[in-house]
C-alpha cells in the first residue's frame, strides 16, 4: 500500500473530547482521541517536534485500525496508545513511542516495512519491523522451537534494546487486560509470561515492570492460591498497621534530629515473591515475617551510609543480613544498601537505602538511560555488557537449543562478586567456577587456564567462588579446554567458549582421520593417493559429494572421521568415478595392499600417538594402554573409538556392526604420554592399607585419578577400585606386581569389560 494512508478520521485537534453522539455512546474516534490526550499529558519531557512526531504516528496507527476492536469492545487503537503510554513512564524517544504506537500496524494492517520507513524514516521502520518478528514468535512446548523463539528475542533486544523494552510494555499491557481474553488463553500466556517475559525484565533490571508480570501472570495462573493470599495479606495489613506507623514515626524523628533530608516509603512483598518463599522454603503465611518493608532515598552515597548508621543505632541489626551493593552493584545496574533491622515487638523490618539515580535505576533498569540521561553520571552502556554478550554466544552456536542452555542461567543472576589480583571487581552468577572466572576475564585465558590461586592458595579449576575471593589465573600456551570443564561451568560464555574452541579442535581433527582413513581405503581399490582438489578434479568431486550429500571436500572428511560415513564405501564411489575418466587401479600396489591386510580389519590401519585428542577417544570399560592388543570402533557421529581386544563391548560391537572396525596401532611416540587404566584391589580391612597402597604407586609414579571403596566396613575384606595414569602396559604391570605383595592386599587386578 501507499506511504500516504486515506484522509484519516482523526481530527487536526489531538486534544479534542469526545462528544456523546445520538446514542450516548462515544465514537471510536472520540475514544481514540481521549486516549492520546490523555498520553500528551505524560509527553512534556518531549520538545515540540517530538511530540508532533509522535502525534502523526497516532494518527497514522488510528487509521490504520479503523475498525478493528479489542475483546473488550474498546476500539483496537486503545492497545498501542496504553502501550505506548507504558514507554513514556520510561522516557523513552520520540522514534520508540512512534514504533510502540504502530508496533501492530504491519501485523494486522498490510502496512509495509517499506510505507513506514518512506513515511516516518528507516529508525521508526526498523523498529516495528523487529517488534512484528518478534510477534510471530511462538513459545512452544516443544523445546527446539522455544530455543529458537528465545534465541530471536535475545537478539533482537541485542541489537535495539528498545525492541524489548516495547514488547515487555506491550505484555504488560496485554496482561492488565488478560480478564477480557478467553479464559482458554490464560494459563499458556501466563505461563509464557513467567518463564519468559519477566526474567528477561529483571535481567534488565526493570524491578517494577518485572513484579507486576509476575502478579499478574500468578494472578491468572493459581486465581485461588492469589485470592487467598491477597485476602491474607489484607488482614496482615490490618493487623500490622500501628506497627509500620510506629516504624515510620521512629524513623522520622531520627533522621529529624540529624537534619538529613530523606524520602521514606514503605515496600511490600509482592504476592508471587511471598508465594514462591511458601513453596521454596516449605513455609506457612503466618512463618513469612519480612512482608514489610521501607525504602529511604537520600541527596548522596556518603547520605547512604550515614543513614544506614542512624537506622542501626535506632534498631539492632539482624547478623549476616547486610549488603552493599552500593560498592559492588549487581549485574543489572542495581545499586543499594541493604539491611535488616528487628523493630518493635521482635518484628524484622528489611530497609533500603539508596539516592534518587540509583532508585530510578532499580525502578527501571536499562530504561534509566532515558529517564536519566539529562543528568551526569548516567551509564548510557547499562546492561550493554550482558546484550553484547548475546551476539557473542550466536556467532559461536548457530543450535538454537544450545544457545538457550547457555543464556538461561544468565536470566536469574543470583551473583557473588569477586576480585582480581589488582582489585578489579567481577560480578559473576552463584556457583561459578574458576574456569567460568578466566573466561570472564578473556577467551583465551579461559582456553589456556591450567591453574588457579583462590586467596594465596592453588585450588582446583573446578572450585566454586564465593564473594570477596581474591582469584589469580596461570595459564599456559599449550593448555587447551576440556570436555569435563562442560560439567561444571555455570556461565553461558564459558560454557559457549569451550563448546566453541572443542568443535574446531574436534573439526580439524577429524577432517586429517578422515583424509587417512579414505586414503588407506583407496589403497586397497587400487588408488595410490586421494585426487586432489584441482580444476580437473572438480567434477569427480561434485559427483561424489552429490552422492553422499555433503556440501563441500572438508565436511565429507570430517564424517568419515566421526564415523558417520563408511570409508570403504567412498572409496567405493571414488573409483567408480575415476573409472568412468579411464583411471585403473594399480595392479602392483593392490597386490601389495590385499596381502598386507589379508589379516587386518577393512580399513587399513591407523597410529595413535596422543590421548588427548577430540577425534579418538579410549573406552572406559576397558580403558587400553599401550603395549594392549586394541581395536578401533567408528561410532556414528562418535569418532574413533579404541577398545582392548578383549574387551566384552567391542566383541558385542564387531558381531552386530563387523565394517565399523579399523585396525589400530600403537605408535612408539604413544609411550611418553599417559593414559588410563583402571584396576581393583581387594583387600583386608585394616588401619592404614590404603594409605600404603597410595605410598606404593606413588613410589612407581603412577598417578591416582579417582579412588572408589564398597560399603562394607563390617566386612572382613572389601574392594578398592582405582582410576590410575600409566604410560604404558609395562608400567601397569608393574604396579600390580608390587601392589600383590601388600601383606593386607589378597588380590590386585585389572578392570576389563568381561562376558
Amino acid at each position: 500500500m501507499n506511504a500516504a494512508l486515506p484522509s484519516s478520521h482523526a481530527t487536526d485537534s489531538a486534544t479534542a473530547l469526545p462528544s456523546e453522539t445520538g446514542s450516548g455512546k462515544p465514537t471510536a474516534l472520540e475514544v481514540s482521541t481521549a486516549h492520546f490526550a490523555q498520553l500528551l499529558e505524560r509527553l512534556q519531557y518531549m520538545d515540540a517536534a517530538s511530540i508532533a512526531q509522535v502525534t502523526e504516528a497516532w494518527r497514522y496507527a488510528d487509521q490504520a485500525h479503523t475498525d478493528q476492536w479489542r475483546s473488550s469492545g474498546d476500539p483496537y487503537i486503545t492497545h498501542p496508545i496504553a502501550v505506548t503510554a507504558i514507554c513514556a513512564n520510561w522516557k523513552l524517544d520520540a522514534p520508540a513511542l512512534m514504533a510502540a504506537l504502530l508496533h501492530d500496524s504491519m501485523e494486522d494492517c498490510g502496512i509495509t516495512k517499506d510505507d513506514l520507513q518512506e513515511r516516518f524514516g528507516e529508525a521508526v521502520a526498523e523498529l516495528v519491523d523487529g517488534l512484528t518478528k518478534l510477534d510471530k514468535l511462538q513459545f512452544n512446548t516443544r523445546e527446539e522451537n522455544q530455543a529458537e523463539s528465545f534465541r530471536k528475542m535475545l537478539l533482537a533486544m541485542a541489537r535495539d534494546v528498545r525492541v524489548i523494552l516495547i514488547k515487555l510494555a506491550d505484555r504488560t499491557h496485554n496482561m492488565r487486560t488478560m480478564g477480557d481474553m478467553p479464559r482458554s488463553k490464560w494459563g499458556r500466556i501466563s505461563s509464557e509470561t513467567l518463564e519468559i517475559y519477566a526474567p528477561i525484565a529483571h535481567r534488565l533490571g526493570l524491578n517494577q515492570t518485572y513484579r507486576e508480570l509476575q502478579d499478574l501472570a500468578f494472578r491468572h495462573l493459581y486465581p485461588w492460591r492469589y485470592n487467598t493470599l491477597d485476602k491474607a495479606i489484607a488482614k496482615s495489613r490490618a493487623r500490622r498497621r500501628d506497627l509500620v506507623q510506629r516504624v515510620q514515626s521512629d524513623i522520622d524523628a531520627a533522621f529529624a534530629r540529624t537534619g538529613m533530608q530523606v524520602r521514606l516509603m514503605g515496600r511490600e512483598s509482592t504476592l508471587y515473591s511471598l508465594y514462591q518463599k511458601m513453596i521454596r522454603h516449605d513455609l506457612t503465611f503466618a512463618q513469612v515475617t519480612d512482608i514489610y518493608g521501607f525504602r529511604v532515598v537520600v541527596p548522596s552515597v556518603i547520605d547512604c551510609y550515614t543513614a544506614l548508621g542512624v537506622l542501626h543505632q535506632l534498631y539492632k541489626p539482624v547478623p549476616n543480613k547486610f549488603k552493599d551493593h552500593i560498592a559492588i552493584a549487581k549485574n543489572n545496574g542495581y545499586q543499594s544498601l541493604h539491611t535488616t533491622l528487628v523493630g518493635p515487638s521482635g518484628v524484622s523490618v528489611e530497609f533500603q537505602i539508596r539516592t534518587e539515580q540509583m532508585h530510578i535505576v532499580a525502578e527501571a533498569g536499562v530504561a534509566a538511560h532515558w529517564l536519566y540521561k539529562a543528568q551526569a553520571g548516567a551509564d548510557a552502556n547499562l546492561n550493554t555488557k550482558w546484550l553484547q554478550s548475546l551476539l557473542d554466544i550466536q556467532n559461536e552456536n548457530s543450535d538454537a537449543t544450545e544457545f538457550w542452555d547457555h543464556v538461561k542461567v544468565d536470566l536469574f543472576p543470583d551473583s557473588i562478586y569477586v576480585f582480581t589480583p589488582k582489585s578489579k571487581i567481577l560480578a559473576m552468577p552463584r556457583g561459578a567456577t574458576v574456569v567460568d572466572f578466566a573466561y570472564a576475564i578473556h577467551s583465551n585465558i579461559g582456553n589456556h587456564v591450567t591453574a588457579a590461586l583462590v586467596n594465596g592458595e592453588y585450588v582446583a579449576l573446578r572450585t566454586e567462588l564465593k564473594s570477596g575471593d581474591v582469584v589469580e589465573v596461570i595459564t599456559s600456551e599449550e593448555a587447551n579446554p576440556n570436555p569435563a570443564w562442560l560439567g561444571f561451568v555455570k556461565t553461558g560464555r564459558a560454557r559457549s567458549k569451550i563448546r566453541h574452541h572443542l568443535k574446531n579442535i574436534a573439526q580439524t581433527e577429524s577432517i586429517e582421520l578422515g583424509e587417512k582413513l579414505l586414503t588407506q581405503s583407496l589403497r586397497q581399490e587400487g588408488i595410490a593417493a586421494l585426487p586432489d582438489l584441482s580444476e580437473s578434479n572438480q567434477a569427480l568431486w561434485d559427483e561424489v559429494l552429490h552422492k553422499t550429500g555433503n556440501r563441500s571436500h572438508a565436511e565429507l572428511l570430517a564424517d568419515i572421521g566421526m564415523g558417520r560415513r563408511i570409508a570403504s564405501l567412498v572409496a567405493s564411489q571414488i573409483m567408480a568415478q575415476l573409472s568412468t575418466h579411464g583411471q585403473r587401479p594399480d595392479a602392483l600396489l593392490l597386490t601389495q595392499e590385499r596381502f598386507a591386510a589379508k589379516d587386518k580389519l577393512s580399513q587399513g590401519t591407523v597410529m595413535l600417538d596422543n590421548p588427548n585428542t577430540a577425534s579418538i577417544r579410549y573406552a572406559h570399560c576397558c580403558r587400553p594402554v599401550p603395549g594392549d592388543p586394541i581395536l578401533g570402533y567408528l561410532g556414528r557421529g562418535e569418532g574413533l573409538m579404541v577398545h582392548h581386544a578383549l574387551c566384552a563391548t567391542a566383541k558385542r560391537l564387531q558381531a552386530k556392526d563387523p565394517d565399523r572396525f579399523i585396525s589400530v596401532e600403537w605408535s612408539d611416540e604413544s609411550r611418553q604420554h599417559l593414559f588410563e587404566s583402571g584396576i581393583v584391589l581387594t583387600i583386608k580391612n585394616s588401619k592404614g592399607v590404603l594409605a600404603r597402597v597410595a605410598g606404593e604407586l606413588a613410589s612407581l609414579n603412577v598417578d591416582i585419578r579417582h579412588v572408589d571403596m564398597d560399603d562394607e566396613a563390617a566386612m572382613e575384606t572389601t574392594d578398592l577400585r582405582f582410576i590410575i595414569s600409566v604410560h604404558h602396559l609395562e608400567q601397569l604391570e608393574a604396579s600390580l606386581r608390587n601392589l600383590r605383595r601388600i601383606p593386607t592386599v589378597v588380590r590386585a587386578t585389572r578392570i576389563l569389560a568381561q562376558d
